[in-house]
């Protein structure tokens, strides 16, 4: 199943974060460990963030990527389904 993982880093834990290299190596490690289709990275609501997409059919493995990134940066995630357009194509009734 394609996933959306939604992430922001607190401004202060960002701050370090980046000054300290925590950052690129946190964010490098979840891209290669979701093996990631996309990735952007944007503010949301004022704090860093991101986007990552990704394939994932064992949900256990969740807990895995989400708790890497939570404790390098102190990470808000959200993660929800994500549908390409033949997925949404498929699923509309006909």
């Amino acid at each position: 199943m394609l996933l959306m993982l939604k992430f922001t880093i607190p401004v202060d834990s960002g701050n370090l974060a980046a000054r300290n290299g925590r950052m690129e190596k946190a964010i490098e490690s979840i891209i290669d460990a979701t093996n990631a289709e996309a990735a952007y990275f944007t503010m949301i609501d004022g704090e860093r963030g991101g986007y990552i997409f990704f394939e994932e059919s064992d949900q256990a493995q969740l807990i895995h990527l989400t708790e890497s990134l939570m404790a390098a940066l102190d990470a808000a995630i959200e993660i929800v389904p994500a549908l390409s357009l033949d997925d949404l194509k498929r699923g509309m009734p006909n």
